[in-house]
Order: C-alpha cells, then structure tokens, then sequence
C-alpha cells in the first residue's frame, strides 16, 4: 500500500551557501596543503562550519587555538589565519617565531580595517557596531591600539556612550550584521552624535545582505524556515532572525538534517530553507532529500541576486592546480 505523502512547497533561497570569502579561505588551506603537504596549521575555525572543519582535518590540517600550540620542529609548516581577521599582534607573534603563515582574511573584513585605520588616521576615535567576543570584531578592534575604538552591540549601548562633545568620532561596522538592526544603531548614533562620520564605503557585505534579501522574500507565509548554519555563525544566526521579522511562522537554525525537529513540524505546507555564508550545498542537498522522502515537495527556488564575485588566493599559491575532487570539495558539493 503506497503512504500518500502530503504536498510541501520548498522555498529555496539563492544566493545561499558559501560566499566569496569563504570558498577563497578553504581553497587557501586545500592549496596550501597541496603545496606543502601536511601539517598545515590554521589558527582557529578557517570558517564556522563543522562539516567543512572535519574535512580538513582529514586531508591533513591541524586546527589550533594559538600559535604557541605549533610544535618547534614544524616551524617551517604553514599556518594559516582565518577567515574572520586577526588582530595585527597576530602576524607580529608569527614573525617573532619565525612562522611562515598565509593570510586568509576575507578581502571583505579587510576593508573594513583599512577603514577602521582611515577614521583613526584622521584623527577620530573608532566606534564598532558589532557582537563581542565574535572573531571578526577581535580582529577589527585589533588593528588599532587598545582604547582607541568603541564597541557597540545595540541601539540601547549607544545611550551609554560618554565621549566629549569635541572628540571625532567614525564607525565601521562587523560585515556579518542584520542590515536592519545595524541601520537603527547608525541612525541612533547619527541622531547623539551629529558629526560622526561614515565609512568611506558600506561596510555589511554583499554576501551578507544578498542572503537577507533573499531571505525576506522567501520568509512570508512559510510555516517553517530552516536556516543551515553553526551556532557560533553571526550572518547564520541573523538570517534566523530576519526570516521571523519576514513573516516565517517559526524558523531554526541547524548544522545538519539530524537537527530537524521532525516531530515538532506539524501540519507544514511552505518550508523556507536557506543557508549561511560558510554552509556547503552538501547539507542542502541533505536536508532537501531529507523532505522528499517525508513529502511530495514542490520546489520553489526564489532568486534575488546573482552572485559573481571571486576573490583570488595569494600569489604564493597560485601555481598550484586544484583537481575537480578538490574543486568539488572547496566548493562546498561534496
């Protein structure tokens, strides 16, 4: 006797998935290990995914909290920086070990230092919208010397704030925000301090907001929204949150289809699903099956950009070819 499935509209979200500086960060560390075989040390998560963490671990790589955990005899191997950004006591430390490291700091997040740097070299003091203890946000305040940038979380923080009324002042802002959330802390901050300057250019990234806006419109009327992502993934974390502002009923994040809370579903018949910025298309492939077998799904695919941009590696490793296996890998399919 055939199980008549019932009907489930599938909201997919494009763009989705890996970003530009994601996939130029993984490749970093393939190549890198390609090169020069392993160890290749990577301070920190190359980007917050497990999935793709485990499968550089098994092709050789060597995950470490500090440089200090890098043994003496492999001071020629490789580390590599993450994708987040470090702070410059970073690349000072390794130089100081005689450490050959490769830097693989999403252009992104490095522009937002180099404005970070513009605003103190003009004299200003720095304020920072975004989320303490995040990597991205200890690297930014990193560039510069400690009391010289201000960080800020919420609009409520920025009532807080004691400068002198004839101090400079610029922001910058962390690339992973909420558009929205982040539009209010800069207005707030505008409205108390009139002479704040902006950064010379827009500092959420593209990747960040081409997910968001794909998100808004895929939210509205979805009974559920499944976001895949880490917990400890900011532009993951705030796609949840936009897709429930949009009008999703209930959305969740989850790193794999085993998350899916199955039995709390309900009665479902439009499911968003999307993906943050370091999440492979291998999980989405997952959980898409994961609900063919469940359902008669009906795939929606809802587009808002088309995404082009590429971000090349460091010349140190471009004459090193990558195989379609290590393409596929990189590129987040297998």
């Amino acid at each position: 006797m055939t199980v008549q499935k019932r009907p489930l509209t599938l909201r997919l979200c494009e763009p989705r998935g890996f970003c530009a500086g994601v996939d130029r960060a993984i490749q970093i560390v393939v190549l890198a290990l390609k090169k020069y075989g392993p160890p290749v040390y990577v301070r920190h998560e190359i980007v917050h995914n497990k999935y793709v963490v485990e499968g550089l671990k098994a092709r050789g790589a060597v995950f470490i909290e500090e440089l200090e955990e890098i043994p003496a005899a492999h001071a020629d191997k490789p580390v590599v920086f993450s994708a987040h950004g470090v702070p410059k006591s970073v690349p000072a430390d390794a130089q100081a070990r005689n450490l050959f490291y490769l830097d693989a700091t999403c252009p992104l997040v490095s522009k937002v230092h180099k404005q970070a740097m513009r605003h103190s070299r003009l004299g200003r003091h720095v304020v920072l919208i975004g989320h303490a203890g995040h990597p991205e946000v200890i690297g930014t305040m990193g560039q510069l010397p400690s009391g010289d940038v201000t960080l800020v979380e919420t609009e409520a923080d920025v009532g807080g704030l004691g400068f002198a009324p004839n101090l400079e002042l610029g922001f910058v802002t962390q690339t992973t925000l909420s558009v929205e959330d982040t539009a209010g802390v800069i207005r707030a901050l505008q409205e108390r301090f009139p002479h704040i300057q902006a950064p010379a250019a827009e500092s959420i990234c593209y990747a960040t907001t081409n997910r968001q806006e794909a998100v808004k419109e895929a939210a509205p009327g979805a009974d559920f929204f499944l976001v895949v992502g880490a917990p400890n993934s900011s532009n993951s974390r705030r796609l949840v949150e936009v897709a429930e502002r949009a009008g999703a009923a209930r959305a969740l994040l989850v790193q794999r289809e085993a998350e899916i809370p199955w039995d709390e579903l309900g009665d479902i018949s439009v499911l968003g699903l999307s993906a943050g910025a370091s999440a492979p298309e291998i999980i989405i492939d997952e959980i898409i099956a994961a609900f063919r077998a469940r359902y008669d799904v009906t795939l929606d695919v809802v587009i808002t950009a088309e995404e082009t941009e590429n971000f090349p590696v460091m010349s140190a490793l471009r004459d090193v070819e990558l195989t379609s296996a290590d393409m596929a890998f990189v590129n987040g399919s297998v």
